[in-house]
């Protein structure tokens, strides 16, 4: 018996392994490649030189130096997070509606975000308040006002533990706000190239600020999502049969949406908006693991990571010295893949 507890368990562990090292590999290629390529081992030793009390020699010039802690490195780790973050979140919504289709910005998140940058970039006048960027930070505001409003009134429609008034909510309110923020574009077309810029994502331009702004909310998120890996698997079999075994079904939706969103909010605040991420890869995930979403979980958080940077890395070489927006670089992936989900749902469960 003792030897088959081993067994059980390498098969669950492998996966997670396998994601890592794509990740580590993923950012070793995202410090490494660009427009000044930096070689491996010396931006490998430059990061241990970083270490608290730890000094080696990296061999890297001032100038390398400077663009791997200053551009290079920021860039990779907001790839990271705004990639495992949307894709963490588009399981979380998966595993909610029981619906493949579900994406990060159901519920307004994207629509809301759309608005709050739109509003400060033609109205506010400077960049920062108190060292914070105004931009990331309106746009997370708008994120969850979008999200918490389309909850309200999917509330306010129906008491019922069902999705769909949800979902319907959510579209309502995704209208109305994409209303406002094209009149205000509309008014104000000189400022059109930043906000589209911001509209198609971007992450050229972030840095330590913008990551210690997100910081707190993404680890939130990500802990509260792993944390309901299990109850959404027990709701997988619907909302009856999850409450005969124990399961508030009502709360956990409300608690899991919330993260999710929570976690968009956070992406979307430093990135803008980058599509497909959160319906890509936890389908992917699936076909290498099953469906519990204790695995799809933490395999959507470093795959997500993983495939973000080097979508990033496509993003800035494939036209260099010129760069493509990532959202453009997702959207060529992900679009196909959405054609091939739909054409595979043959039942869509809200």
């Amino acid at each position: 018996m003792k030897d088959l507890v081993p067994a059980r368990r390498r098969p669950a562990a492998l996966p997670l392994v396998f994601a890592g090292v794509l990740l580590v590999g993923a950012m070793v290629v995202g410090l490494t490649v660009g427009a000044a390529d930096l070689p491996a081992r010396g931006v490998l030793l430059a990061l241990v030189d970083e270490l608290p009390f730890v000094h080696v020699d990296h061999g890297l010039s001032p100038v390398q130096h400077a663009v791997l802690i200053d551009l290079r490195l920021p860039r990779v780790l907001a790839a990271v997070t705004v990639g495992g973050l949307l894709a963490m979140a588009g399981a979380g919504y998966q595993g909610v509606f029981r619906n493949p289709l579900a994406d990060p910005y159901l519920l307004g998140a994207a629509s809301g975000a759309g608005l709050g940058s739109t509003l400060v970039i033609v109205y506010a006048d400077g960049n920062s308040v108190g060292g914070i960027p105004v931009v990331p930070l309106a746009s997370f505001v708008g994120a969850m006002g979008g999200v918490l409003l389309a909850y309200a009134l999917g509330a306010t429609a129906s008491r019922s533990s069902g999705t769909a008034n949800l979902v319907l909510a959510g579209v309502a309110v995704a209208q109305f706000l994409s209303a406002a923020q094209t009149y205000v574009q509309s008014a104000h077309t000189d400022e059109l190239r930043r906000i589209y810029a911001w509209i198609f994502g971007r992450l050229s331009g972030i840095g330590w600020s913008e990551l210690r702004m997100v910081l707190p909310y993404a680890l939130v998120s990500m802990v509260v999502l792993l944390a309901h890996g299990r109850l959404l698997d027990v709701m997988s079999v619907g909302d009856e049969e999850a409450a005969g075994l124990g399961v508030r079904a009502g709360r956990v939706r409300l608690v899991v949406l919330l993260a999710a969103s929570l976690a968009t909010a956070s992406a979307v605040a430093i990135s803008g908006l980058i599509g497909f991420v959160g319906i890509v890869v936890p389908h992917i995930v699936r076909r290498f693991v099953g469906g519990s979403y204790r695995r799809v979980l933490p395999m959507s958080l470093l795959c997500g990571a993983a495939f973000l940077v080097l979508t990033d890395v496509v993003a800035r070489t494939l036209t260099a010295p010129g760069e493509l927006p990532i959202g453009v670089v997702t959207a060529f992936v992900g679009a196909p893949f959405f054609v091939f989900v739909l054409r595979g749902t043959r039942k869509v469960d809200v």
